[in-house]
Order: structure tokens, then sequence, then C-alpha cells
């Protein structure tokens, strides 16, 4: 195999492979939520959580008229939860969710669900909340860092 349909067929396997990433994640519906906002933080019901089969999201997005960004909602198992501001740390853009990362459209830097860096140009880990849960809700802290 020559050099240029060595690199033409390797470039076109490599977009198939993130293409087929992008869609499945894609079957993945995201479910948006509100909330009930307070002084202190943002109250959801943990049934936001539970699909129509009675399984569990793996996240969800919060999104409220008070909030600059979004807040991405990860469900770590039955009774830990990570709530992440979609700020991106490098210039301030919104992220993206795309399955246990967020990533940034702007730099590419990415993020897994416990806001630390994975990927650069960002250096610094995303804003995180402290999240309790009280009888069958869910509180995220809006005053405190986690």
């Amino acid at each position: 195999m020559d050099r240029k349909t060595f690199i033409k067929t390797s470039c076109i396997a490599c977009t198939s492979i993130g293409l087929l990433s992008t869609l499945i994640q894609s079957c993945i519906p995201v479910k948006y939520v509100t909330g009930n906002m307070n002084t202190n933080g943002i109250l959801l019901d943990i049934k936001e959580f539970e699909t129509a089969k009675k399984d569990f999201r793996p996240y969800v997005i919060v999104r409220h008229d008070d909030l600059q960004f979004p807040i991405c909602l990860y469900r770590i198992d039955d009774k830990n939860y990570s709530a992440l501001l979609m700020r991106c740390s490098h210039q301030g853009a919104e992220l993206q969710v795309s399955g246990d990362m967020l990533t940034c459209s702007a730099h590419g830097s990415e993020f897994d669900k416990w806001g630390k860096v994975m990927q650069a140009p960002a250096s610094e880990n995303l804003r995180t909340f402290p999240v309790s849960l009280e009888g069958g809700k869910i509180f995220i802290d809006l005053r405190k860092k986690a």
C-alpha cells in the first residue's frame, strides 16, 4: 500500500470511530430539569434520574433562570452524586456532556464526571458543588465548593 492510500484509509477509519462513538452517546436521551431554587441551592426529586424502564440515567442537566451556566449532576451510585458547573475553566465556554466526560467545543478541554481536567488546554478543575440526599430529594448546595 502506498503512503497516500494508507493516510487516506487511516483518516477514514479514525473519523468513522469518532462518529460511531458520538452516535452511541447520542442514544442516551439527555434529561433537563429545573428543580426548586432557594437561597442556598437547588432541590430536585431523586426520581428525575429514573427512566421509563425503571433504571437510572447516568446524569441530568440542571438548568434554571437564576444560573448563568447549567449544572451537570452525575449519579455515581445510590448515595453519591457529583454536581459540576458546565463552564470551562479555560476560557469560560459552556461545556457539553458526552457520557462520563464534559467537553469544551471551543478548545477541546475535557473533564471527567468529578470535574478533574483530563485534556488540556484547561489546567484547572471544574467548579463542583456539595450534594446531599434528603428523603427522596437531592440538594445541590450552591453556596460552597465541594
